[in-house]
């Protein structure tokens, strides 16, 4: 099976068979004995033994090894599942607190914020009216209002940004 292998930041290939690996496509064959109920491996690269401790970490293929002293942050996915997981990546919503965006069209009846004013999750930062109905549009995580787009008397579209957030 071929895996697609971080250690620190750097990718490596690394092929497995029969119990050993070949990294990179490189003559050198690495073989890892297993343990059981220890998280104290041996690692042979070659003519090489390394004494290698192996600490799971959180996330599917994610581990810290502990070699001579040093430790190495490695996440190791088979090829397929790298690609899913970049496929996801790709196609997560930007980081960060979204926009308050009108959910209809309507009037903006309050702007309860201004520039530089801190939000917490789920305060409310406009009260716009639609079909004569007032609703409070609230604030989806905890930021810094960045910009005011719309004042009271304001006439708006479905879709347009009232308050940008950061």
């Amino acid at each position: 099976m071929r895996y697609l292998v971080d250690v620190n930041g750097v990718g490596h290939a690394v092929v497995t068979e029969n119990g050993a690996a070949t990294i990179d496509a490189t003559d050198e064959v690495a073989t890892l004995d297993v343990a059981t109920g220890t998280p104290a491996r041996t690692l042979r690269v070659g003519d090489r033994v390394v004494r290698v401790v192996v600490h799971a970490r959180e996330g599917k293929g994610r581990y810290a090894l502990d070699i001579d002293g040093h430790r190495y942050h490695v996440e190791a996915l088979g090829e397929r599942a790298r690609v899913i997981q970049e496929l996801a990546a790709r196609s997560a919503p930007p980081a960060g607190p979204s926009p308050v965006i009108a959910p209809m069209p309507g009037l903006v009846v309050r702007v309860n914020v201004a520039v530089g004013d801190t939000v917490t999750a789920g305060q409310g930062v406009l009260v716009m009216e639609a079909m004569k109905m007032e609703n409070e549009l609230r604030a989806s995580a905890a930021a810094t209002v960045k910009s005011v787009r719309v004042t009271p008397g304001t006439a708006v579209e479905k879709g347009t940004v009232l308050i940008e957030l950061e």
